[in-house]
């Protein structure tokens, strides 16, 4: 487990900009370093902006795209193609404009895909697809992804781990369905912080002053049941990346004030 470091930009503009830029290093660095790289998307409007800025970035044909596995971390359980999914969003915003190998975006099912509207049984699969993707030495039923990316909710949710939710409180299984979320649509499918856990570097993403109250929380280390982002962290880094908006609530020691 790693502890928390807080980097606060300006504003969500160049917040995402920087996270594009930080990004683009990591792939390229792991890419040398191991031959491949494994990146877990985000979706929501943060997510969605860093992976605009990306698009727009000098240094994106640094990026091996053909050695690049692309996973999420949890799916809107709707119909393919459908705009709310995270997949489409991201195809919109960066994945058809490069040249991604298509059997390394691993996308979650939909809802009219071969399971059917049974959300608990895609989840199933996917995890199952983690399971065939890990190495040996990732120890574990999914790989050791470079970076984990999460966008945080107003509720401190990430991925589709509510607080209060069961999906918040499993133990065992790497991806779970999601039934009943507080915000719609209420059936979705997420990685559980089991999976999100066996990440290298998890980056937490919040910007605007409506996540003020919600980052504060869930850097206060409350229980994870109560504030589902305190309990995601990576293995070696756990990064929280703001705009001053969504650090308004924070207490000034925890950030050095250059990174402002």
């Amino acid at each position: 487990m790693s502890a928390p470091q807080v980097v606060v930009h300006r504003d969500k503009e160049l917040m995402a900009q920087a996270a594009a830029a930080r990004l683009i290093t990591k792939i390229v660095d792991a890419q040398a370093a191991r031959g491949s790289a494994s990146v877990v998307l985000t979706g929501g409007r943060n997510g969605n902006a860093l992976l605009a800025a990306l698009a727009q970035s000098p240094a994106l044909d640094a990026v091996d795209w053909a050695r690049l596995d692309l996973w999420w971390g949890d799916e809107r359980f709707l119909p393919e193609g459908d705009p709310e999914r995270n997949v489409t969003q991201a195809r919109e915003a960066l994945l058809d404009a490069v040249p991604v190998t298509p059997s390394r975006v691993h996308a979650m099912p939909a809802s009219d895909g071969p399971y059917g509207r049974d959300a608990d049984a895609a989840a199933a699969a996917y995890a199952e697809e983690l399971a065939k993707a890990a190495s040996p030495e990732d120890h574990g039923r999914v790989p050791s992804f470079d970076v984990l990316m999460l966008g945080v909710g107003p509720d401190t949710h990430v991925a589709s781990l509510f607080p209060g939710h069961p999906g918040v409180r499993e133990t065992e299984r790497t991806v779970v369905g999601i039934h009943g979320a507080p915000k719609p649509p209420p059936t979705r499918v997420s990685l559980t912080l089991p999976a999100i856990r066996a990440a290298r570097e998890v980056w937490l993403l919040a910007a605007g002053d409506d996540k003020a109250g919600a980052v504060a929380i869930a850097l206060s280390s409350p229980g994870e049941l109560q504030a589902p982002a305190a309990g995601a962290h990576g293995r070696a880094r756990t990064l929280w990346l703001l705009d001053r908006a969504a650090a308004a609530k924070l207490p000034p020691q925890l950030y050095p004030p250059a990174s402002a």
